[in-house]
C-alpha cells in the first residue's frame, strides 16, 4: 500500500505542483492520476520513488516513511516504466531487462535468464533479446520496459504516460497486455496518464487531479462516471460519461437470435436483407458480406465488410451496444469466450436492456429503493 498524507510540493519560485495530497493507493491495485497538463500527477508520481522531494508531508510504503530510505535503496525496490520506454540504447534487450537483477547481486547467466522469462511474458518472441532498442518499434520498445521494470519483482510499480507515445491500435494491444500481466503478478501500481479513458480502463480507481495540485476526486471508474464529484470532473471526463459508464454494467442474458451464416471459402448464399454472416469452420466470426453486391462464387476474405465489432455473452451492455450500432446488417453480433457465434441482438433490444436497467438503478437509489 501507498500512503499520501498532506504532500505538498512548491518551488522556490512560489508555483504549487502538488497541494496537501491524501490519496491511498491499495496493495495489489492499480491507481491511476489522471489530469490536465500541470495538475500535478507526474509530480505525485515522482515524489514516491523520490526523484521529486516533497516540500511537506509524508509518503509511506506499507507502514514505512520513504524519507527513512536512501533514495537508491528505495528506487531498487520499485519497477519504473517511463513514456518513451527509456532503453539503454548500447544495450542489447536482453540487458536492458537483465539491469537491475545484475545490480541487485544475481550473476549474469541468472540475470539473463530471468530476461528472456520476462520477455516471453510480455509478449516479445525470443529472437528480439539480441537485439537493440533502435531496432524494435515503439510498441515493442514499451514492453521490453516493461520487463525491466518487473525484472527485480518489485511490489511497486510507477508508470509515467507508458503508452502514450505510440499509435491507437498498438496502445490498445499494451493496454490489453497490461491488464493480462496485472491479472496474473497483481501487483500495487500508480499510473499516470492524460487520457479519461485510459484511466477508466486501467484503474481501480482514478484520482482526478485539478490545475494546482488539488485532488478534485478519487474513486472507482464507475462511480467516476455516474456520479462525478462536481462541475470539473464532470467536464473533465466527458458529456459522453453515460455510455462510457456501461461498459461497467454487465450484459446479462443477452436476447440473442439465430444468424444464417456462410462458412469462409464457400459459395455465397443470399440473404433476405442482403447481409450473411461469415464464419470460418469454428463458427468464428469473420465478417459481414454484402450478397446484393457480390458476384457467385466462393466467399473470400477480401469480399468481407469488417466494421462491426464482437461482443461476448459475458460482456458489458457498451459493448453489446457497440456491436450493433457498429454492424452493417444492424444486428450485433455475440460470441461465446472463445469466440464463436452464438447468435446477434439488435439496436432496439440492447436500448431496451440499458432502459430497463437505468430503471432499476433510479428504484435503487430512491428514498423508497432504499428503504425496501
Amino acid at each position: 500500500m501507498i500512503r499520501f498524507e498532506s504532500v505538498s510540493k512548491k518551488y522556490p519560485d512560489g508555483t504549487v505542483a502538488v497541494d496537501e495530497l491524501s490519496v491511498i493507493a491499495p496493495s495489489g491495485q492499480i491507481t491511476v492520476f489522471v489530469g490536465p497538463s500541470g495538475c500535478g500527477k507526474t509530480t505525485s508520481l515522482r515524489m514516491i520513488n523520490r526523484m521529486i522531494e516533497p516540500t511537506s508531508g509524508q509518503i509511506w510504503l506499507d507502514d514505512k516513511d520513504t524519507a527513512g530510505f536512501s533514495a537508491a535503496e528505495l528506487r531498487r525496490g520499485i519497477g519504473y516504466v517511463i513514456q518513451h520506454a527509456g532503453l539503454f540504447p548500447h544495450r542489447t534487450v536482453m540487458d536492458n531487462v537483465a539491469t537491475v537483477p545484475l545490480l541487485l547481486g544475481q550473476g549474469k547467466r541468472e540475470a539473463r535468464a530471468r530476461a528472456m522469462e520476462l520477455l516471453e511474458r510480455v509478449g516479445l518472441d525470443a529472437k528480439f533479446a539480441k537485439r537493440y532498442p533502435a531496432q524494435l518499434s515503439g510498441g515493442q520498445q514499451q514492453r521490453v520496459g516493461v520487463a525491466r521494470a518487473l525484472a527485480a519483482d518489485p511490489p511497486v510499480m510507477l508508470m509515467d504516460e507508458p503508452f502514450s507515445a505510440v499509435d491507437p491500435v498498438v496502445r490498445h494491444d499494451l493496454q490489453e497486455e497490461f491488464l493480462r500481466l496485472q491479472g496474473e503478478l497483481g501487483k500495487t501500481i500508480v499510473f499516470v496518464t492524460h487520457d479519461i479513458d485510459e484511466a477508466v480502463k486501467l484503474g481501480d480507481q482514478v484520482a482526478v487531479m485539478r490545475v494546482g495540485g488539488k485532488l478534485a476526486q478519487l474513486a472507482p471508474p464507475a462511480e467516476l462516471l455516474t456520479a462525478p464529484a462536481d462541475a470539473f470532473v464532470a467536464g473533465f471526463v466527458g458529456r459522453d460519461r453515460g455510455y462510457r459508464a456501461l461498459a461497467f454494467e454487465p450484459a446479462g442474458a443477452l436476447p440473442t437470435h439465430d444468424e444464417p451464416t456462410v462458412v469462409l471459402g464457400s459459395d455465397v448464399s443470399a440473404a433476405p436483407d442482403g447481409w450473411v454472416l461469415v464464419v470460418d469452420d469454428q463458427r468464428q466470426p469473420q465478417g459481414w458480406l454484402d450478397t446484393a453486391n457480390t458476384p457467385a462464387g466462393k466467399v473470400g476474405q477480401e469480399q468481407l465488410h469488417r466494421g462491426g465489432t464482437l461482443a461476448t455473452h459475458s460482456g458489458s451492455l457498451r459493448a453489446a451496444l457497440d456491436a450493433a450500432l457498429s454492424s452493417p446488417s444492424g444486428r450485433g453480433v455475440v460470441v461465446d469466450d472463445a469466440g464463436r457465434l452464438i447468435g446477434s441482438v439488435t439496436t432496439a433490444e440492447v436500448v431496451e436492456l440499458i432502459e430497463d436497467h437505468a430503471t432499476k438503478s433510479r428504484a435503487s437509489q430512491s428514498p423508497a429503493g432504499a428503504g425496501a
